[in-house]
């Protein structure tokens, strides 16, 4: 059944919404097409970045208003290789000035339009072609110019003019008019212009190892052009009508979580097998780490459980399998098509994780059968070579998250850190716990009781011993590691947000979170290092003063973070808190950097006189938009699927700025289609299992958890009013949500405790010592 609308929420009902035939029938185009709804036209002074992958192993990245985009890695690369840097257009002989165009981003191709011409760039799903139309075009002859050092005009067969790259002799690229029509090259000095008539309607560019199978991949193109691009738009429209419909009455919101979803998506890629980018430009390949955190908020809130499968099935066969060796059942910290490395301590845990969370959306336990020898060796190999007596996950000092080392002629492992955070640190042990709890599900799915007995004994000793050694009197927050000696450091860093199921007491929970909240979280996200710390950097790059990594963890905000400091806050019951951050989120995916997604970092301070930091780092960084939908869907939205349990959990927690929306998830074997709308005193919900018959576990803020079944077809109507709270299966008596004492303390505990919480106030400390002279930090750390 398809979403209903806001229109019909507007006389939300007991009746189900249905659309009818003739209303199907009428339907306009832009309502078949929604991509084109999500156009951002793009002032000229703003030069936004821009890119498109083909699913498979290359991405196209530029500039909306740049004649020649020079940036690092910008132009066509495949398989982590630059191909060349960008193209120019021009009409019989005058270039197209892009800075004097119109140019619009699509989810699906980038449209300038000139004063004399439209030009349209796209890709294609798993094909390695570019397509650069031009349509309307006044003039006679159209030509093309491939700029880059290391493109090179080889010869002229036909239509086609094939070009060898000096850097990678096994590269053929292939130029030919989109339209059979005669094309010649011009050629003077080193630049060579490709021209043919303005009825050819611009040019094709195809990449393989031979000139015939060039010239067969252009001539599929000729011919199924069309047809591809039909096929990659339906493909992008699914997600966000059928896997993921979602619209509500705010459109920056509505249009954020349509650009995220999909943004994220074209980052799924098949390049060492399945697997998702780390970020672009320049982590075009697969990071471990990065991979898994992103994994629940591109695949699994998106219903995409068929790529979220093969990409654990991928990644596990480059486990390190070598007993011998201290990184034994680590999965790859980094996979590239031509190297492995296994130099993290997180990846592995999070793989274990990510199976476990997987698995709870889909209830698939033959994927458990399957990786189960996989999950033996990630945990055995901590038991080997990493585990303390007291249970805890060691580690080096640049082996978590925070990997930042000084660069030097020593080898990698010897190269110091810029934020040491050996040899136990607080979200490391967090994520280990994680991983032992998986285990023993998975060792009891797969009878294997003599693991799970010797797992839990682990995991018992580890949290017997958390709480004495992270936490005292004197600091109101979480020491960020434990060091070699035992002694802990509390230096305030977000990490401890990780952390927080380790401990024990609701109260001192909330009051971790609210100094991390007022101490690192600024209205764009959280900081690597409170401002208030000697080793606080400002600006990520200020290259006057220090290297840029040197401010990568210390200070600088990562909008990864963003996602478990906002779960933080709504689980204390914090939503419109939690929402103000959301929403600052959602405008930079719309109106800042990369069109449609979310940059890697920024800085942690404005610059003087400015309201508002720098982007910085990649572009387009997967965790950042994976971890932005994963709160939504699962925190605010609050579905939370658990097939270990063979329940879902239905706990919303939508702010007061939103009145109404609607929504689908798959979800198991089904979905769950939502609809809320805020009335006058009284707030409704409705929800609709389509192909499910499972348990919902219904978790409304202070009263009881209550658990019913559904079936296909069945409806929950929830009403919340100032005199009432109710729930009710159609057709069905309705039942009053009881107030549960013990949560009703709770909740006014949180709220006496976050009273007044605010945002971290930017303050630029005078003395800082990164600013104090050149390579300030790196002189501190001995390098």
């Amino acid at each position: 059944m398809k979403p209903c609308t806001l229109c019909f929420l507007i006389v939300l009902s007991l009746a189900a919404c249905q659309s009818s035939d003739n209303e199907k029938e009428e339907e306009t185009p832009e309502k078949k097409a929604p991509l084109f709804d999500l156009g951002i036209t793009i002032p000229p002074g703003e030069n936004r970045e821009f890119a498109y992958t083909d699913k498979q192993d290359a991405y196209f990245y530029g500039r909306t208003h740049t004649q020649e985009n020079d940036d690092w890695f910008s132009g066509w690369n495949v398989r982590t290789r630059r191909i060349f840097r960008d193209y120019q257009l021009a009409l019989d002989g005058q270039a197209l000035k892009r800075e004097q165009a119109t140019v619009t981003v699509y989810p699906n191709q980038l449209r300038r339009v000139y004063p004399n011409a439209e030009e349209e760039l796209s890709l294609f799903d798993h094909k390695r072609v570019l397509s650069v139309q031009v349509r309307t075009a006044q003039g006679n002859n159209l030509s093309i110019a491939l700029i880059g050092e290391s493109i090179r005009f080889e010869s002229q067969e036909g239509p086609t003019a094939f070009y060898t790259h000096t850097e990678y002799p096994d590269v053929v690229v292939g130029v030919a008019p989109r339209l059979p029509m005669d094309m010649h090259a011009l050629v003077e000095g080193e630049q060579v212009s490709l021209s043919t008539g303005i009825a050819s309607e611009g040019f094709f560019i195809a990449l393989d190892s031979t000139k015939a199978a060039v010239q067969a991949l252009l001539a599929e193109a000729r011919q199924q052009h069309d047809n591809w691009a039909a096929e990659r738009q339906a493909r992008m429209e699914n997600l966000i009508t059928e896997n993921n419909f979602f619209e509500s009455n705010d459109p920056q919101l509505t249009n954020a979580i349509r650009w995220n979803i999909l943004t994220l998506d074209q980052l799924i890629m098949q390049q060492t097998g399945y697997g998702i980018y780390a970020g672009l430009p320049w982590f075009n390949d697969y990071w471990g780490r990065d991979l898994f955190i992103t994994l629940p908020g591109a695949c699994l809130v998106t219903g995409q459980f068929e790529v979220a499968r093969r990409i654990l099935q991928d990644f596990a066969k480059y486990q390190n399998t070598d007993e011998a060796s201290r990184n034994y059942g680590r999965v790859p910290n980094r996979l590239r098509p031509d190297d492995i490395i296994y130099n993290t301590t997180d990846g592995t845990p999070r793989y274990v994780i990510a199976l476990f969370e997987y698995v709870q959306y889909t209830g698939d336990t033959a994927l458990i059968r399957e990786l189960y020898p996989s999950v033996q060796r990630a945990t055995e190999g901590v038991i080997k070579y990493w585990m303390d007596d007291n249970g805890y996950l060691t580690h080096d000092d640049a082996d978590t998250w925070m990997d930042a080392r000084i660069e030097s002629d020593r080898p990698m492992e010897e190269k110091l850190p810029w934020s040491p955070r050996g040899n136990r640190a607080n979200d490391i042990q967090a994520l280990w716990r994680h991983q032992l709890q998986a285990s023993i599900y998975f060792a009891e799915q797969q009878g294997q009781q003599a693991d799970a007995d010797k797992w839990q004994a682990i995991a018992d000793k580890l949290q017997q011993h958390f709480e004495q050694d992270f936490l005292d009197a004197q600091h109101p927050f979480m020491a960020d590691r434990l060091k070699a000696d035992g002694t802990p450091d509390f230096t305030l860093r977000p990490n401890q947000l990780f952390a927080l199921d380790l401990v024990s007491d609701d109260s001192l929970r909330f009051g971790i979170t609210r100094r991390a909240w007022e101490g690192l979280v600024y209205p764009w996200g959280v900081a690597s290092l409170s401002q208030e710390n000697p080793d606080f950097h400002p600006y990520h790059e200020n290259p006057d003063y220090y290297h840029k990594d040197a401010a990568y963890h210390n200070g600088t905000v990562w909008l990864w973070n963003n996602g478990i400091a906002m779960q933080r806050m709504l689980e204390a019951g914090q939503t419109d808190e939690a929402y103000r951050l959301f929403q600052n989120m959602s405008r930079m995916t719309l109106d800042m950097g990369v069109v449609g997604g979310l940059s890697e970092n920024t800085d942690a301070l404005p610059q003087p006189g400015a309201d508002w930091p720098r982007l910085s780092g990649t572009f387009l960084q997967a965790w950042s938009n994976a971890e932005y939908l994963r709160v939504w869907y699962e925190y605010f939205l609050g579905i939370r699927p658990d097939a270990v349990e063979q329940k879902i959990v239905i706990a919303p927690r939508l702010p007061q700025q939103l009145g109404a929306l609607s929504f689908q998830e798959k979800v198991f074997g089904g979905k769950v289609e939502g609809h809320f709308m805020r009335g006058d005193g009284e707030n409704t919900y409705r929800y609709v299992f389509h192909g499910l018959n499972t348990t919902i576990a219904l978790h409304i803020g202070i009263f009881k958890p209550v658990e019913f079944l559904v079936k296909d077809g069945d409806e929950l109507l929830l009403r919340l009013n100032s005199l009432e709270a109710a729930w009710q299966l159609l057709g069905q008596t309705p039942q009053p949500l009881v107030a549960d004492p013990g949560l009703v303390r709770l909740q006014q505990d949180a709220d006496e405790i976050f009273e007044d919480v605010t945002f971290c106030s930017p303050v630029l400390k005078p003395g800082l010592g990164a600013l104090s002279g050149k390579d300030w930090l790196k002189k501190k750390r001995g390098g």
